[in-house]
């Protein structure tokens, strides 16, 4: 299997699929492509939460905005994943969580040949070397990566989301991402609102609740996401208007409510 994600939108992604389909029969698996246009800190927390949910599979995803600069062409291999995109932090929180920890986790450059263009490079190098990778892997196993002529062991540039900060019992934090929903993901630990029937949100009021059903319809809410972190929602609205929320905002949750 090779999993895709980018910020390409459509129909950029169909070409990536047609090199790949081209060199190799991997099971292709859309993540997204979907992902906030150049984004690489919200994309980062997508992809950290989304990978792991897979078996080992090859882990493709391409948010490039330095692309045709000379960034690197990032190759990892985690507890029986492999990860292929750029060298700017993008793969880097998914492959930790997936390998539990920074040591179980290989690194590699890979040359990127002569590409085609120098504004694509998810089709003329990302996807060619994602179908080379996983055929390597498929046919012998991760520990091909050591060996492979391409690839060189490499220090990738690390990316570690930001955490939140609890002080004198308020919680200071950000938002990591929003959602289609408009549901804002903050990095606050869901801990933090246990036990709670109300918190105090930049200075907003607003119940804690386990449900979205558990207020009115359009009514604000705050409760811990799929994530395990506090999100700042609106029961069929958008949490991201209602509390005026965008990724890189500063949340202060004050827990007396």
């Amino acid at each position: 299997m090779i999993t895709l994600a980018s910020d390409f939108g459509t129909p950029y992604p169909a070409a990536m699929k047609g090199v790949i389909l081209r060199e190799s029969d991997a099971r292709l698996v859309d993540v997204s492509h979907d992902l906030s246009r150049g984004r690489i800190g919200e994309s980062a927390f997508w992809l950290r939460e989304t990978l792991p949910t897979f078996p080992p599979a090859t882990h493709l995803a391409v948010v490039d905005p330095g692309v045709g600069t000379d960034r690197g062409v990032l190759v990892g291999r985690a507890n029986g994943h492999t990860f292929v995109g750029p060298d700017n932090g993008l793969l880097v929180p998914a492959a930790r969580r997936i390998a539990a920890d920074d040591d179980g986790v290989d690194w590699f450059h890979a040359d990127p040949g002569d590409p085609e263009s120098s504004t694509f490079h998810g089709r003329d190098v990302f996807a060619p070397l994602a179908a080379t990778v996983h055929d390597a892997v498929a046919a012998v196993g991760p520990e091909t990566l050591d060996d492979h002529d391409r690839l060189s062991p490499a220090d990738p540039i690390d990316l570690r989301l930001p955490e939140a900060t609890i002080e004198a019992g308020d919680a200071s934090g950000e938002v990591l991402a929003v959602d289609d929903f408009g549901n804002v993901v903050t990095n606050v630990p869901g801990e933090f609102i246990e036990d709670r029937e109300a918190v105090t949100v930049n200075g907003d009021r607003v119940p804690v609740v386990s449900t979205f059903a558990s207020v009115e319809p359009e009514a604000p809410l705050v409760t811990v996401g799929s994530h395990g972190y506090v999100e700042c929602d609106v029961n069929g609205g958008r949490g991201a208007e209602w509390f005026g929320l965008a990724v890189g905002d500063a949340v202060r949750i004050d827990p007396t409510g």
